[in-house]
């Protein structure tokens, strides 16, 4: 890894060993990644890529760490953080280009600012614009394939590549991306000019709705597991009387989400996560499945 460290360092990309990743995480749990880097570009990104690929390092991308448990032993790797150019918007007369590193609820606020509907739903889900497509973050009914007209990625072979909505194959939850080993570096929305004060009001009364229903306050990752249509995952865990292991907690606010209540681990997490699914399972003949991404486990979690 120092190896890897020196030649991140000529390279100029910016960069810190030795990262502690509840920092990065809202759960605010997991241990030490070897390696973080902040590429700004394109050409930074190709840059780290030979690097860890020359290395043989492991490595993966993430934005606000909204949807990701990190082991209590952290990842043997690199991370990249897309920076720079990355975390930039641009609004045009038929909606906005956002870099993947993007704040989605700040993209949301922007958007009712400049008058366009189109983006209210995501005016509480963190993360990125980057893993919200990637996911097909979603809420109130809507999710991100309604209004995405297309993607730049980066693919497999460094090459740059304009996607449409389409090419995507939306799903619940569920986009090609994430089955790819591409880098999303932006996205486009078709966004509609709409009458400012209906759309703040819409912006406002979703705002309230979340504050109402949701732990804001509490160290979370958001939603664990996706809604087993047409039932929701929050009334079966509900149903099942779960409660806690260790500092990890299914709120009492919203059962879908798992709080640390100060001291959690990600193994506390974790067994509360396998706990619910056998439930869910016997009481109810309901697999859940995770919306969590799984960082530095083995593949018995995946």
């Amino acid at each position: 890894m120092q190896e890897v460290i020196s030649a991140i360092k000529k390279s100029g990309v910016p960069f810190t060993p030795n990262t502690p990743l509840h920092t990065y995480t809202t759960w605010k749990i997991g241990g030490p990644f070897d390696l973080v880097v902040l590429p700004r570009s394109v050409e930074e990104i190709s840059a780290c890529t030979r690097i860890f690929n020359s290395a043989g390092i492991p490595s993966m991308i993430i934005g606000k760490g909204s949807n990701m448990l990190v082991s209590d032993e952290g990842f043997h790797g690199a991370v990249l953080r897309l920076s720079g150019a990355f975390d930039t918007v641009s609004f045009r007369d038929d909606g906005v280009i956002a870099g993947a590193g993007f704040s989605l609820i700040t993209l949301s606020l922007q958007a009712v600012e400049y008058g366009f509907t189109g983006l209210e739903f995501a005016g509480g889900i963190p993360g990125t614009v980057g893993g919200a497509v990637c996911m097909n973050a979603g809420a109130h009914g809507s999710d991100i394939s309604q209004t995405l007209s297309r993607v730049l990625i980066m693919n497999e072979t460094g090459g740059l590549k304009t996607l449409e909505a389409k090419d995507l194959i939306f799903g619940y939850r569920n986009s090609v991306i994430q089955h790819k080993p591409w880098v999303l570096l932006e996205a486009t929305f078709s966004l509609l000019q709409g009458d400012r004060n209906a759309i703040v009001e819409r912006t406002k009364l979703f705002k309230e709705k979340r504050m109402r229903t949701q732990p804001l306050k509490q160290p979370s990752c958001g939603s664990v597991f996706r809604n087993p249509l047409p039932l929701f995952a929050a009334e079966v865990i509900e149903s099942c009387g779960l409660k806690s292991i260790g500092g990890a907690k299914f709120s009492e606010i919203h059962s879908n989400f798992i709080v640390n209540t100060g001291e959690a681990t990600a193994k506390d997490v974790l067994a509360l996560i396998e706990l619910a699914e056998e439930r869910a399972k016997q009481e109810h003949s309901v697999t859940l499945v995770r919306e969590v991404q799984f960082v530095g486990f083995n593949e018995r979690v995946l």
